[in-house]
């Protein structure tokens, strides 16, 4: 870029450190008892620094510098993984050393194909801040479904904390909040290192004034969203047991952790929860295969006159064998059992192995106690239609569970099939006290927002929440302590408010690819000084 500050081997190595701390700290982790969550300063940082780093290197140096960068912050941010697969895995601390390592090769890659795009664009002179933010958008949507996806810390949820920002959401999804993030990081970039003179600068300037713009929008659509006075209500409650992971399957357990959220719905009903939600797989055995312990449930319904949610196995004969479920089972009041739910996204390695005829051979499911082997997956996100406990009628409830909150385009559809209000279930033990559990809330946090529907959240050791239709957390638990919350969630029936997210989908992110591809075609433009 003709007349911009020229930037050193030494400069470009500080540049890659500094945007690996800047999307570190762009998440939140638990500091000295504190949770620290630098989103609203890091998350513009880490792209600007990224982007400086870059300029005016070719495809290749470019995408390997990026690539160093992204393994380093995505190896930092997924420390937790160490937790999963060495404490509670049993796997040697030299696999959960590796596997942060492993893990992070996925999203570096995806940060090394920015860096070759951005060198491209660059030398076509069409690299500005509007096209770097559609290259960006772009490998954030692929991470969401290449190689069965792994969206976790997508530069948007960094925004998880910009109430006027938050209002792209149920128009482009958590997409919008990554495109806005990098069209302001890339805008500073130019700003400081860019050229002083020329149409680089206009379009720096340009991106910023859109920022504040978008950012002025939102906040004008916040306030027109009044509080939902006239809307229906369900009283609601989320029970935390905190069940340590070590013992959870263990069954000299069984007996106290059903005697725990018994304890737990007791209370809960106490306080006119009309809803009790326990967290993914809360219940220690197959409610399918074992009918004593469906009625011990059956009876914990009639007892508390509540609609029972609750995390369970779910069990199927399949011609002679036996497949495994990831469950969400609904009690009626008067026992019945209504429907069940199964989990149709899987975590890889951890619910079951793929390609597992090849690699079956040297590794295994992490999530032992669910099922002896994989377990299966369930058909679609759906909706559940279920007797109002409140009165007459029905109301459906989306039950997404753990790994399927990760993904927008699957939470959505719970809310196109008709749920009123997500009942988001969890085991969040696996991570220990780090912190995934709080960048998990985050992510979850964004699905309300992208849906417009309120969400009660039930995590076995936390964070359990009652998140808003804005992404608002309006109360959460603090993880590793047995509690409960109880709320008055309003419910979003009428199809006209629906968000344009639920309706249409990931139309944005394909608006940044079909960008990407016009630029591809248009002719290089010349700089200023080129032209003279």
């Amino acid at each position: 870029m003709a007349g911009a500050v020229p930037v050193t081997p030494r400069g470009r190595i500080l540049a890659g450190l500094a945007y690996a701390t800047a999307l570190f700290l762009a998440f939140p982790h638990p500091v000295g008892g504190r949770v620290v969550d630098g989103g609203l300063l890091a998350g513009w940082l880490a792209p600007a620094c990224l982007v400086a780093g870059l300029r005016g290197l070719g495809p290749w140096r470019a995408a390997g510098l990026a690539f160093a960068a992204g393994l380093l912050a995505h190896a930092a941010i997924f420390h937790w993984i160490y937790v999963v697969t060495v404490v509670y895995g049993h796997a040697p601390v030299w696999a959960g050393v590796a596997a942060p390592l492993a893990l992070a090769i996925y999203p570096a890659l995806l940060t090394a194909g920015f860096g070759a795009g951005l060198a491209g664009l660059a030398g076509r002179g069409r690299a500005g801040p509007f096209a770097l933010a559609a290259l960006w958008t772009a490998g954030d949507h692929l991470r969401a479904f290449a190689l069965t996806g792994f969206p976790w810390a997508t530069l948007g949820y960094a925004q998880h904390g910009n109430a006027a920002l938050l209002g792209l959401a149920p128009w482009t999804g958590v997409y919008g909040l990554s495109f806005v993030t990098v069209l302001a990081g890339a805008a500073l970039a130019d700003l400081v290192s860019g050229p002083r003179v020329g149409w680089p600068r206009r379009e720096a300037r340009a991106a910023l004034g859109v920022v504040l713009v978008l950012h002025g929008l939102g906040a004008l659509a916040a306030l027109r969203d009044a509080a939902e006075t006239d809307a229906a209500t369900l009283r609601v409650a989320v029970l935390q047991g905190d069940i340590d992971q070590g013992v959870k399957w263990s069954p000299e357990w069984a007996e106290r952790t059903l005697e725990h959220y018994e304890g737990l719905t007791r209370r809960a009903a106490a306080q006119g929860a009309a809803a009790i939600l326990w967290p993914e797989t809360a219940v220690p055995g197959s409610l399918t295969n074992r009918p004593e312990l469906r009625e011990r449930i059956a009876a914990l319904a009639r007892e508390s006159q509540a609609l029972l949610v609750v995390g369970g196995v779910g069990v199927v004969a399949d011609g002679g064998t036996w497949r495994f479920y990831d469950s969400a089972f609904a009690f009626a009041p008067s026992g019945a059992l209504l429907a069940r739910y199964d989990k149709s996204h899987l975590v890889p390695f951890g619910e079951y192995v793929p390609l597992r005829a090849l690699l079956g051979r040297f590794l295994g499911a992490l999530a032992r106690g669910i099922a002896p082997a994989d377990v299966s997956a369930g058909p679609a996100p759906q909706g559940l239609a279920l007797p109002h406990p409140g009165g007459s009628g029905v109301v459906t409830v989306g039950v997404p569970i753990c790994y399927e909150l990760l993904f927008p385009d699957l939470v959505r559809r719970f809310v196109r099939d008709g749920a009123e209000v997500l009942f988001a279930i969890t085991n969040d033990a696996w991570y220990g006290r780090t912190g995934a559990p709080y960048q998990f809330l985050a992510m979850t946090a964004v699905r309300s927002a992208e849906t417009g529907v309120w969400t009660a959240r039930a995590a076995n050791t936390g964070v359990s929440a009652i998140i808003d239709h804005r992404g608002r957390v309006r109360a959460r638990t603090p993880i590793f302590q047995r509690d409960l919350l109880v709320a008055d969630v309003p419910l979003r029936p009428a199809a006209a408010q629906r968000s344009f997210y639920v309706r249409h989908g990931d139309v944005f992110a394909g608006a940044c690819w079909a960008a990407l591809a016009v630029l591809a075609g248009l002719p290089r433009r010349v700089s200023n000084r080129e032209s003279r």
